[in-house]
């Protein structure tokens, strides 16, 4: 039985030159492209794939999120995470959240094909473009700072996505089938925790910590 693979990137393009690059592994096979995290959770329900080849910074809901709630519900699917953020707070979050893998998209195919294979063996796979500066990073920083993923409830960090995003209270509201009420008292509460009373500084914040790669 091939491993199927299921792609989640706000990049059509990537996806689809991905998509036929793995199709032609003798071993490996596409069953399903996605472009944002709300979507790859209903795939990966739908049809139930081996490995998800997952971006970070993708609309609605970002990748760490997306691979947390994946790995609650499916801790069978492996994710790997393909992103051009070397960043190690994302490579700490990611695989935090359940990942078994991280690589950059700079990367050849080559070894993400190389990857998806070592993690359905049970192994994890880091990129050794960005090994060496993970294991440097928790021997310079052996405490660290507070998180969004610490600090912030999952909810609240939705919340927070979404307004950072540009959407309205209402828009938040439709998009988690919550209350306007409630959405407000989730923004208050995020607000107070981080000590952040202005949408600017929120949507600083939550790029600075990878919940978004986009501006409203």
């Amino acid at each position: 039985m091939p491993i199927k693979i299921l792609l989640a990137d706000d990049h059509a393009i990537l996806r689809d030159g991905l998509s036929r690059a793995f199709d032609a592994e003798p071993d490996m096979t596409v069953v399903g492209q996605v472009g944002d995290g709300r979507a790859a959770l209903a795939q990966v329900a739908e049809v139930s794939p081996d490995v998800v080849v997952m971006d970070i910074g993708m609309p609605e809901l970002n990748g760490i999120e997306t691979t947390r709630m994946i790995q609650k519900d499916f801790p069978a699917v492996k994710v790997i995470g393909l992103s051009m953020h070397a960043n190690n707070k994302y490579v700490r979050e990611m695989f935090r959240a359940g990942a078994s893998g991280y690589l950059l998209k700079n990367c050849p195919f080559e070894e993400l094909s190389k990857a998806v294979r070592v993690v359905i063996d049970g192994q994890t796979y880091i990129s050794p473009s960005i090994g060496d500066a993970v294991v440097q990073d928790f021997i310079r920083q052996p405490e660290e700072k507070p998180s969004a993923f610490s600090v912030l409830s999952r909810r609240e960090r939705e919340v927070l996505q979404l307004f950072a995003e540009g959407k309205t209270t209402k828009q938040t509201a439709m998009q988690l089938h919550i209350s306007p009420k409630t959405v407000e008292a989730h923004r208050l509460n995020l607000m107070n925790k981080l000590g952040i009373d202005n949408i600017a500084q929120l949507t600083k914040y939550a790029i600075q910590e990878g919940l978004t790669t986009s501006e409203p």
